[in-house]
Formats: C-alpha cells, sequence, structure tokens
C-alpha cells in the first residue's frame, strides 16, 4: 500500500523480518485506515477503516506471536518521537498492554507516552481484555499500562450486537474496567466498537494459519478475518483522531481526548 509511507522493526529478537507475521497489526491498520474498494467484491462485512486517507507509519514493536518486550515498544514510541516531524505523525496507536505494576509516573511505558504526549502527538491505548476472571466475575482496576496513564486516550470495547442501533449497545464483558491501579483515576476514556470487527487478515500469519473459524471472506492478499478485543476499539478511535486533526490541525492531544469525550453518549 502507498500509504503506508515508512516501516521499522524495534523487535530485538527478530531482526530483518517483514510485514506482520502475527496478523494482528494487519487488522488494526485496516481498522483505522482501510479502503474499502477490494471488499466490495467479497464481503460486505468491511467497509473500510474510520480515516481511509490517513497516512500509515508501520512501527513493529511486537514479535511472530504477538507478545514482546516492554523495552522494544518503548524503543518504537522514542522513533516516533525523532521522526514525527519528518514524518508528520500526530497519533499512536498502542492496541497492547501489559499488567500495571506501579504508578504511571515511574512506568517506563507510561513515560514514552508522557514523552510523545508532550511533543504533541495524541497516544490512543487499549484498556486491556480483562473485565472477567476465568469463571466469569467482573474484574474491577483491570485497565493495563499504557492505557492506565492519565495522558493517553485510552480505549475500551463497546458491543453493539451486531446492529447500527446504539439502544443494544453495552461495554463488552470482557473489556478492562477502571479505576486505574494506584492513581485510581476514572479509566477507560471511552468505549468503541471491538467485538466481531470484520478488518484485513494478513496472508500467511499466525492468526490467519491457527484460528482459520475466524476467517470472514476473500483469500490471499484480499482476505478478511473478525476479531474482537479493546485493540479493535483502539483503533476505530485513532481513526476518529486523525479525522478530527483533519478538520483541527491545530488540537493539542488534551483538546483531542475532551473533544472525542464529550462527543461521546453516557453509557453505564
Amino acid at each position: 500500500d502507498t500509504r503506508v509511507v515508512a516501516r521499522v522493526n524495534f523487535v530485538a529478537d527478530e531482526p530483518g523480518v517483514v510485514g506482520d507475521p502475527f496478523g494482528h497489526g494487519t487488522h488494526i491498520a485496516g481498522t483505522i485506515a482501510g479502503n474499502r474498494s477490494a471488499a466490495k467484491y467479497v464481503t460486505a462485512a468491511f467497509a473500510g477503516g474510520s480515516a481511509p486517507s490517513v497516512k500509515l507509519i508501520d512501527v513493529r514493536v511486537l514479535g511472530s506471536r504477538g507478545s514482546g518486550r516492554t523495552s522494544d515498544v518503548i524503543a518504537g514510541i522514542d522513533w516516533v518521537i525523532e521522526n514525527r516531524i519528518r514524518y508528520n505523525i500526530r497519533v499512536i496507536n498502542l492496541s497492547l498492554g501489559h499488567p500495571v505494576t506501579e504508578p504511571s509516573a515511574t512506568d517506563p511505558l507510561c513515560r514514552a507516552v508522557a514523552r510523545a504526549v508532550a511533543e504533541g502527538i495524541t497516544v490512543v491505548a487499549s484498556a486491556g481484555n480483562y473485565g472477567l476472571t476465568s469463571t466469569g466475575a467482573p474484574v474491577l482496576g483491570g485497565i493495563t499500562s499504557p492505557g492506565n496513564s492519565p495522558l493517553a486516550l485510552t480505549v475500551g470495547a463497546l458491543d453493539t450486537k451486531g446492529t447500527l442501533d446504539p439502544a443494544d449497545d453495552e461495554v463488552a464483558p470482557f473489556s478492562s474496567r477502571g479505576p486505574a491501579r494506584y492513581e485510581t483515576v476514572v479509566k477507560p476514556d471511552v468505549v468503541a466498537p471491538g467485538t466481531r470487527t470484520v478488518s484485513l487478515e494478513a496472508q500467511n500469519s499466525f492468526l490467519s494459519a491457527n484460528y482459520r473459524q475466524w476467517h470472514t471472506a476473500g483469500s490471499g492478499k484480499n482476505a478478511y478475518m473478525r476479531l474482537s478485543g479493546s485493540s479493535m476499539s483502539t483503533a476505530v478511535v485513532s481513526g476518529g483522531v486523525a479525522l478530527l486533526l483533519s478538520a483541527e490541525p491545530s488540537l493539542t492531544p488534551a483538546q483531542l481526548k475532551m473533544a472525542i469525550q464529550m462527543g461521546a453518549r453516557f453509557m453505564p
């Protein structure tokens, strides 16, 4: 895609790896920026991303099995900060997280988010998928890092029940709930659709090979799969932030966060 203007790989264990061997990032990118022109021949379930003209920068920080080192994620964020002017980077999508073990003021990943926000980059982070215990009991305070950062725009998952009518929407049971541990900050900041999201399926990826039941349509380079999680919701909101910036380029991360929250409707 000509709209991917740069690709860098910070996965220390996998130097020289190109593309998306796991498949999660491709799905996220499609939800942010996908073009529906190819999908219209194979499925109506993918109508393109929320900001289909946005430019993408592929900063690879997680390994081919979907996990990785926090230090690699931090290296990726710092690269974005260093290259923000060169590529006019305004938004970082962080559909990732790890359990919170210390206050956000000292957490190295949250500090990296703070550095990015201080340079005018809006950081959209997933709330996490720790809303329930293994026995189905609700969990309070399950927000992951760096979604616990007061500076991040943290996104939880909404279950739309597959309808356009908002009346039946509810926060997905798996979506992490606040408050943020240590600071007791109210989180997530917003929720967005994140269940059974159809987006791009990366060819020959780990997810594509091991979870055939999630495949929904198409084949080869024009394939689509269905995933659920606060990762998917985060992508929806990153695209929304891009649209706001397109209309009002002078908006700061704090103003963007407020605009997204004030433009949302209250949910119990």
